[in-house]
């Protein structure tokens, strides 16, 4: 992946998170953690997806929002958007939601044309995995030569650097 020109673009969420043993308020969302330590390993530049609306805080207000948008396939209004068209590698972050991306990530993969781009996704989460996500970016972007998923223990993912140097060099 040398030569080209790289894009982490992830959605994150801070406040009230899921933790083992409990609930923890974090000032910066995993997967923007998890965003930044790929940004600096592969020189990419980052956006953050944010949808128009913020979503609370609060844990369980946030769940009841994201399920809602889900079951009625909403796509929420993105706060900004960026260009893709000069980027070849897009690095997709994203928290596992309802088993899958928030609902604002698929509005940003719905905004763009990804033919012929690769994409590398990666999920924050507590041990759900990347579940039907991949899948999903499929459906959305068929288009885009999608590499093998990235899945990070989300309240481990500040000592993801290792994880992310591996999954680099297996799907180069």
């Amino acid at each position: 992946m040398e030569n080209k020109r790289a894009l982490v673009a992830f959605f994150s969420r801070a406040g009230e998170n899921f933790f083992p043993g409990g609930m923890r308020y974090i000032e910066k969302g995993n997967t923007h953690i998890a965003a930044e330590i790929l940004a600096e390993l592969t020189n990419a530049d980052l956006f953050e997806i944010k949808s128009k609306v913020e979503y609370s805080a609060v844990y369980k207000e946030c769940v009841a929002q994201s399920i809602s948008e889900y079951k009625g396939n909403m796509r929420p209004e993105l706060k900004e958007n960026i260009d893709i068209s000069d980027y070849d590698i897009i690095f997709l972050g994203y928290p596992n939601w309802c088993g899958t991306m928030p609902m604002p990530v698929w509005t940003f993969l719905e905004s763009h044309d990804f033919a012929g781009k690769v994409v590398c996704p990666f999920c924050t989460n507590e041990g759900s995995g990347l579940a039907n996500s991949l899948s999903d970016i499929d459906k959305l972007i068929p288009g885009a030569n999608r590499k093998a998923g990235l899945s990070l223990k989300g309240s481990r993912v500040q000592e993801s650097k290792s994880e992310f140097e591996k999954w680099l060099t297996e799907i180069s």
